[in-house]
């Protein structure tokens, strides 16, 4: 997403086999569960770790492994404005109309370490606020195809990136239930010329999946 800034990965792509959450599993049919472990968060992040309410709801696919280059834990406003905004004087300002509770971060590679997925989940103070909040961050990118997952904004395409001189196909959902906004992204990167493609299919599982943890624990 535009918000990441440079050098920060994304997400990434999987052959889907099953998915793993942290906690019981309300949405998945398959899959190990665990709970994604705390690892590198920033020194921001940590004043608030131990309050956090938002580790044990997060969807992680199963068979992936710790992003050595990514970011697993809770984070504050001043942690995610510092470490994954594109835009922090827009993002400050979007996230304190939002009334900004706590946020949380988890980051897994494929086996092969060709895919990343990302999970970002943000509390806002209503329901209507976080609505804004998913509004206001979605507006920021260009996207060009969305896919078909219900009630959610995504997006799906293929990009030149200049960092690594490789195509990257993108995946990208964003929705909301309650007063939380959930992104997932899953990014692969390949050569020039080996066309990668968007892994849409594993999305929208996970998508429909992480919907259901999210509903089943707000209701």
């Amino acid at each position: 997403m535009k918000r990441t800034a440079p050098g920060v990965a994304a997400v990434v792509t999987a052959l889907l086999l099953g998915v793993t959450g942290c906690g019981n599993d309300a949405g998945a049919s398959t899959g190990t569960l665990q709970t994604p472990s705390a690892t590198k968060a920033p020194a921001g992040a940590r004043d608030k770790a131990t309050k956090n309410t938002l580790a044990g709801l997060v969807v992680l696919p199963r068979g992936y492994v710790g992003d050595p280059r990514g970011t697993t834990g809770a984070f504050t406003a001043t942690t995610f404005l510092g470490s994954w905004s594109a835009d922090p004087a827009l993002d400050r300002a979007l996230l304190l109309n939002a009334g900004f509770v706590e946020g949380y971060r988890a980051s897994r590679l494929s086996p092969d370490k060709k895919k990343q997925f990302t999970v970002q989940l943000f509390k806002a103070a209503s329901p209507a606020k976080a609505k804004a909040l998913q509004q206001g961050f979605w507006s920021q990118d260009t996207h060009e195809r969305g896919f078909d997952v219900p009630n959610a904004l995504s997006d799906a395409r293929v990009q030149y990136d200049g960092g690594t001189g490789q195509s990257e196909a993108v995946a990208e959902v964003s929705f909301v239930v309650g007063a939380l906004v959930a992104e997932l992204t899953i990014r692969q990167t390949g050569a020039l010329g080996t066309d990668p493609r968007p892994d849409t299919a594993l999305l929208k599982t996970l998508a429909a999946q992480q919907k259901a943890r999210l509903t089943t624990r707000s209701s």
